[in-house]
């Protein structure tokens, strides 16, 4: 059986895609527009229109519920936010703190919402564990470690090489962090739970409807324009698609495998009973997760970008890529090294220049728009909708201001990416940096993270 390569994602191949819902038959008006049908864009239907009920909201989506990051991520659910020490820099080490509870308790808040909206997601709260392999990947883990109890997660654990092995035994693993912060969950029940339920509360979701433009209170299709005093750019990775945004996130791909169901024997030599997600130190970085059936999907990335900020084509990724996220598998655990990769795919998340996520409201002309999760989208974009909300209310005086609003990523300004080639090139040389540091670091025994990784980090802006 030969590997299925894209197809949107493993998991719409577990649950098949959606019945079609109807596009925009026409102009139309309503109180607030949400542009793009993923996680962002539906948690804010629903967190308005439960503050609101008589609102009249509408949904345009492109293609259909979940067609991009929200229906082929990792499955991770955990409390990381991009851009948190920027904002401790900007903002004073307390409102990073906020911000950081308030990623906390997005945790709890999206699977108390499963479990009030009988949304089965396969979630299971086992936390997140990140594992060092080297010298400089434990040097950077206990200083991540300590840096995250800084910001106030003080139930944070630290482990050797054997309390690691307990959990997961990750081959060559010589310590790991772990934060009961996270859950596990399959990206594809959420989204599709979350548009049943936001239709049920009386939403319209209009599938098929692709936005060409977005003006102060105008939401352009080739179907129709829907007007609105609210309009809300909810698009992530695909946000260079509109007109006038191609240089405003960079649309940077992931791509994921997804292995064969394993058998007790192999779950066995591999541990992971506590189904934690998994991560490590490295530059460039894997995640994976323990499926609900037994499988290892494991992520990466393989060509980071597209030139022009071109999208990929319904998942499918480059066999390279495939191979490169195999011998990620192998290296983790050598006793899989005769696994079966059934799925492949490939996915773009949304990179702003400062590379921090924000949530931003403009009073004057009532656009909105929220993302520039940089891959940490599970989580955030909940936290991300219901800040939308809670400025939504305060900027029509249903509401004044709320903890939400007063979060310091709350309007935050990122400038444009660099035209092209520049930043074709920028990201390429930044992710062969990476891999090269990478490299040197697992074959060296020094502590110190290569000064190449820490070039590239500062001339990023990572």
């Amino acid at each position: 059986m030969s590997t299925v390569n894209g197809g949107i994602s493993f998991w719409y191949a577990q649950e098949g895609a959606p019945a079609p819902r109807e596009p925009l038959p026409g102009d139309t008006t309503a109180d607030v527009c949400v542009v793009g049908g993923g996680y962002t864009g539906l948690w804010t239907a629903y967190y308005l229109k439960k503050a609101v009920p008589f609102l009249n909201i509408t949904v345009l989506e492109a293609k259909f519920c979940g067609y991009g990051a929200s229906g082929r991520n990792g499955g991770w659910l955990y409390n990381g936010i991009a851009g948190r020490d920027r904002y401790a820099q900007l903002h004073g080490h307390e409102a990073a703190v906020r911000l950081q509870q308030a990623m906390n308790t997005t945790v709890t808040e999206v699977l108390d919402v499963c479990a009030t909206e009988k949304i089965d997601a396969d979630q299971h709260r086992g936390g997140v564990l990140e594992v060092a392999l080297s010298p400089s990947q434990l040097a950077r883990l206990k200083a991540f470690h300590a840096a995250e109890a800084a910001f106030g997660e003080t139930d944070r654990e630290l482990y050797g090489a054997r309390e690691t092995a307990e959990r997961v035994r990750v081959a060559g693993a010589v310590g790991s962090s772990w934060t009961p912060h996270g859950a596990r969950l399959h990206p594809v029940k959420l989204v599709q739970g979350l548009a049943d339920a936001v239709e049920a509360l009386g939403v319209t979701v209009h599938e098929s409807t692709p936005v060409t433009e977005i003006r102060p209170k105008h939401a352009i299709t080739p179907y129709g324009t829907v007007r609105a005093p609210y309009v809300l750019r909810c698009t992530e990775g695909f946000t260079a698609s509109l007109a006038g945004q191609r240089r405003t996130w960079l649309p940077m791909n992931s791509s994921m495998i997804a292995t064969e169901p394993l058998t007790e024997a192999q779950w066995e030599s591999v541990g992971w009973n506590g189904r934690e997600t998994l991560g490590d130190m490295a530059h460039a970085y894997m995640y994976a997760q323990r499926t609900a059936d037994g499988r290892i999907a494991l992520g990466g990335r393989g060509v980071p970008y597209r030139f022009g900020s071109k999208t990929d084509n319904d998942g499918r990724t480059q066999p390279q890529t495939i191979e490169a996220l195999r011998e990620i598998l192998v290296r983790f655990f050598p006793q899989l090294a005769g696994v079966r990769i059934d799925h492949a795919w490939s996915g773009v998340l949304g990179v702003p220049r400062d590379w921090c996520a924000t949530v931003t409201l403009d009073r004057s002309t009532g656009l909105g728009w929220a993302g520039g999760y940089v891959g940490s989208g599970v989580a955030t974009a909940n936290l991300a909708a219901r800040t939308l909300r809670d400025l939504i209310q305060q900027d029509s005086g249903q509401s004044g201001p709320t903890d939400l609003t007063a979060l310091p990523w709350v309007n935050h300004k990122v400038r444009k990416w660099e035209p092209e080639p520049l930043r074709w090139l920028g990201v390429q040389t930044m992710y062969a940096a990476f891999r090269g540091a990478d490299r040197r670091e697992a074959a060296g025994r020094s502590a110190e993270t290569d000064r190449v990784a820490v070039l590239a980090n500062r001339l990023s802006g990572r």
